[in-house]
C-alpha cells in the first residue's frame, strides 16, 4: 500500500491538521485510505476515540462528504462511522485535502444517525448554494444509511432504531 497524507482544512481552505494513512483502494468514485488514530483519546460524548483506533476513510471525488469507518484498535469492534460534510476533496500524487464545513453525521453500528455541529455550520461564511449543497449532503448520507449502501452495508437489517 502507498503512503498518503490527509490534510483537513477549515472552510476557508486553511490547513488545520494532517496525518498519514495508507491507500487501500483507488477507483473512479473515491480513494479509500486506512489510518490509525494517532491523537490523544477524545470522548466526544457519543463515541470514544482512542489512540490506535483504525479508521477506513472514503474520499469521494464528486461528493460533499467523506466517510470514516471507526473500529476499536484493540478488538477491531465497529464503533460507527464519522461522516464529515466537506467540499469535494483535492487530490495530489501522495495527498488528499478536504475543506471541512463543520456539519458532521455520526452513524452508530445499529444505523441510528446523529447530526452534529449545526451551531458551528450556521456561523460559516458560505454562499447560499454551498449551504444548500452541504445540507443536501447530510440527507444523502442519511439515505445511504437507510438503504444500507456501502460502506453502511454492515448495519444489520431491522436493527436500526428511530433517530
Amino acid at each position: 500500500m502507498t503512503a498518503c497524507t490527509i490534510i483537513k482544512r477549515d472552510a476557508r481552505g486553511r490547513d488545520e491538521l494532517s496525518y498519514q494513512g495508507l491507500v487501500r483502494e483507488i477507483c473512479q468514485a473515491y480513494v479509500c485510505i486506512e489510518a490509525e488514530f494517532g491523537f490523544a483519546d477524545r470522548d466526544l460524548g457519543y463515541v470514544l476515540l482512542r489512540r490506535g483506533d483504525i479508521f477506513r476513510e472514503w474520499f469521494f471525488r464528486d461528493r460533499w462528504f467523506n466517510i470514516f469507518r471507526v473500529a476499536d484498535g484493540r478488538n477491531k469492534q465497529l464503533k460507527g462511522w464519522y461522516c464529515n460534510i466537506t467540499r469535494p476533496p483535492q487530490f495530489g500524487p501522495d495527498w488528499i485535502a478536504a475543506d471541512d464545513l463543520c456539519l458532521d453525521v455520526f452513524v452508530y453500528p445499529d444505523g441510528r444517525t446523529l447530526v452534529l455541529d449545526e451551531e458551528e455550520f450556521v456561523t460559516l461564511d458560505l454562499s447560499e448554494k454551498e449551504r444548500r449543497t452541504a445540507r443536501k449532503a447530510v440527507q444523502e448520507v442519511q439515505e445511504m444509511v437507510r438503504s444500507r449502501l456501502a460502506p453502511f452495508d454492515e448495519i444489520p437489517a431491522g436493527k436500526e432504531k428511530p433517530n
